[in-house]
């Protein structure tokens, strides 16, 4: 029982804080560009960010639940090995302002905590997420530089409009591939934090995918204020409509994984739909400092994961606590 109530209670921590993380990736375009004030950005996202979860998330959920491990459910100490691993690496990451995914963290501590407690691990599922997380950030890389040259060719400022104005239609781009991205968050990154109930039985994917939900739009209404001031502004260096193609491209990416029931990085999958956006108007001057963060993240993400996640549920299982 009380293993059980820790379990939900760290679970909904980290849904709660990967709420708050995610403001800039999914909100920090329309806000940055003026189309929305900050509250108002918080609350479109909030409420689609637990729609995306409670309605969308289902396949990713049974992934994580039950794709990874080859165990119909494990043990209530194994799963808070692998909450705590990825919670604790994720938040120190973000201290150390290293680019790493939380999907990623996560997959790998469950290896390492499976591997820990003796389970079989199904390796072809890690094998498509791994192609998947190679392909993703291209994929949207394309999908930004193919985006931005339709809109240039069939989008038209309003007259009196500046080149990098904000037109009405240009806001109401903007809010709504927002709101797509934020639905697309729910159901992408719901799991990170409760797909550990589904492994272990706890909660069936619709109420596991609910309170994490619930996390998540917490998250966004309370930790998310100064996350966004500060994120918003530091990823976005694109005009109204680039940056519209951008966050198109990545929600794109991040909709079509989760149809699949597979999941990826949101910012990695912004990050790419940028670039795309931005060579496809002939700006060939590439962040290579953050793709180079990026790359380390890759490498540092997975292997950090595995231990971490390996060596907590060893320490269980050694202390009779798993």
């Amino acid at each position: 029982m009380i293993l059980a109530a820790l379990l939900v209670l760290v679970s909904f921590g980290f849904a709660f804080s990967i709420g708050a993380h995610y403001t800039g990736a999914c909100v920090g375009m329309p806000y940055a560009a003026g189309a929305l004030k900050l509250w108002p950005a918080l609350v479109l996202m909030a409420p689609l960010a637990f729609l995306g979860a409670v309605l969308a998330s289902g396949g990713v959920e049974a992934t994580v639940g039950h794709g990874i491990l080859r165990s119909p459910t494990i043990a209530l100490g194994v799963a808070l090995g692998i909450v705590t691993a990825a919670v604790v690496l994720t938040s120190a990451y973000n201290f150390l302002t290293i680019p790493t995914s939380t999907i990623q963290i996560l997959v790998f501590s469950v290896v390492g905590s499976g591997l820990a407690a003796g389970l079989a691990i199904d390796w072809t599922t890690i094998g498509a997420l791994l192609v998947l997380w190679a392909v993703a950030p291209f994929a949207a890389f394309g999908l930004g530089f193919a985006f931005t040259r339709l809109a240039d060719r069939w989008w038209r400022p309003a007259r009196g409009v500046a080149a990098r104005g904000l037109g009405p239609y240009g806001r109401l781009g903007l809010v709504a591939v927002g709101g797509a991205a934020s639905f697309a968050m729910g159901a992408n990154d719901v799991s990170n934090a409760s797909g550990a109930f589904v492994m272990t039985g706890l909660f069936g994917l619709l109420l596991a995918a609910t309170v994490g939900g619930i996390g998540l739009a917490l998250g966004v209404l309370t930790w998310g204020k100064p996350i966004l001031r500060t994120v918003a502004f530091d990823i976005v260096d694109l005009d109204p409509r680039t940056a519209t193609t951008a966050q198109l491209a990545q929600s794109t990416v991040i909709l079509a994984s989760v149809a699949f029931g597979l999941f990826t990085s949101m910012n990695q999958a912004l990050i790419g739909g940028m670039i795309g956006a931005g060579l496809a108007r002939n700006r060939r001057t590439i962040a290579w400092k953050t793709v180079r963060g990026i790359l380390v993240g890759w490498a540092a993400g997975p292997i950090s994961g595995a231990v971490l996640g390996f060596a907590i549920t060893y320490g269980l299982i050694a202390t009779h606590v798993a």
